[in-house]
């Protein structure tokens, strides 16, 4: 019997075979999963990646096994001969590619699998797992792009306008679902947001309002900041990454709250200490981080920076915070991974890409590091805390 596949390319990317319950019973599905994540991208770790997944509903030893012991298998969810015995845990953070203890990204890939598994999907039953990660290397991105278009998959799942990009030149054929693709009219992936077009649809996090936003965000909580570097890679800018997509929201708008912008395009590591070093050697400075898989891959090294210069900083996703960075103010992620397991389903009953509009972010969450802001000597207004969705102490 043929096995179709579902892929999913996650972060730096994911891999996905799947399988409706309703559709063909046996029938087994094979989910591969590729990430941009790296252990340099993670805070907390091992811990962070137990809380996340318990927070989903998962827990450790009953549904998913460490990480630590089992990163070296290629499979989870795999029926041994003929089905998964009864109780067995599913392996989840295995990998190939790279590390498997990002726990944002296993917690955006759970609560797919969970919005999954509410429309009929079986993993353990019919659906098999397959996760690779790759660092946020862009060159091993194309080279596994290629690898899952070879395999003739149903559906891919990108998440990431990078990621979208290596897989538009590998396919204009197998239907593709993206997530976190910041302006994808403007980046060329789509016709329109009503009508996409060709074999591509999803879901942006793109808001034009979202940089008068961030600044007015920044100048409420800390009012002595006068410039903003505004840090973002080139590279993946170039591959449509949002960071280049924000920059001109951001100019448009920095002189009306009295900043001066300062751009810092960034490399690896170094790069974004030397970059922040040298900002940081004049006073009344702030930074803007903006989605961007370089800054997700430095994201510990970014908010080690900022403390280190005490510089207030403010960030598009809630991990920057829970890691020690002051504020968060970005679409709500895992809200996009639920709706993207929707139309997901809706691919693999028979409707086009072409015929599911492309979708603007809903959700959108303000997180505040109480304690950070005591560090750097802040007094959080009331008015800012009243409105946050998260206060971390």
């Amino acid at each position: 019997m043929r096995r179709r596949e579902f892929i999913m390319l996650f972060g730096g990317a994911a891999v996905w075979p799947l399988a409706a319950r309703a559709q063909q019973a046996g029938k087994v599905w094979r989910i591969g999963f590729l990430s941009g994540a790296s252990r340099s991208a993670v805070s907390g770790s091992y811990d962070a990646f137990v809380q996340a997944m318990d927070q989903l509903g998962y827990v450790e030893g009953k549904d998913f096994v460490s990480p630590r012991v089992h990163h070296a298998h290629r499979r989870s969810g795999v029926p041994a001969r003929g089905g998964r015995a009864a109780g067995r845990p599913v392996a989840a953070g295995r990998c190939i590619d790279g590390l498997a203890n990002d726990a944002e990204g296993q917690a955006r890939l759970l609560t797919f699998r969970r919005s999954l598994q509410e429309l009929g999907w079986a993993e353990g039953r019919n659906l098999i797992v397959d996760e690779h990660w790759t660092s946020g290397d862009l060159s091993r991105m194309r080279a596994s792009a290629k690898r899952i278009v070879d395999t003739t998959p149903d559906v891919i799942l990108a998440n990431s306008a990078p990621v979208l990009t290596a897989l538009r030149k590998e396919t204009a054929t197998i239907p593709i679902v993206f997530v976190q693709v910041v302006d994808p009219v403007g980046q060329g992936f789509v016709d329109s947001l009503a009508r996409p077009g060709a074999n591509i649809t999803g879901f942006s996090t793109f808001e034009p309002a979202m940089g008068g936003k961030w600044l007015e965000t920044l100048k409420e909580i800390a009012p002595d900041v006068r410039r903003v570097a505004y840090i973002y890679s080139p590279e993946t800018a170039a591959l449509g990454s949002g960071g280049g997509v924000y920059l001109h929201s951001f100019e448009t708008v920095a002189a009306t709250f009295a900043m001066k912008l300062v751009v810092a395009p960034v490399g690896g590591a170094t790069d974004i200490e030397r970059a922040i070093d040298e900002f940081a050697r004049e006073p009344h400075g702030g930074l803007l981080v903006p989605p961007d898989i370089n800054n997700t891959v430095h994201r510990g090294l970014i908010v080690e920076l900022a403390a280190r210069y005490r510089l207030p900083a403010i960030y598009d996703n809630r991990y920057y915070t829970a890691s020690g960075g002051l504020i968060t103010y970005g679409t709500q992620i895992l809200d996009l991974y639920r709706r993207a397991a929707f139309y997901v389903g809706r691919i693999l009953k028979g409707t086009k890409p072409a015929d599911l509009p492309v979708q603007a972010p809903t959700k959108f969450e303000l997180v505040i590091n109480l304690k950070t802001a005591k560090t750097l000597g802040l007094d959080v207004p009331p008015a800012l805390l009243s409105i946050a969705d998260e206060v971390i102490e």
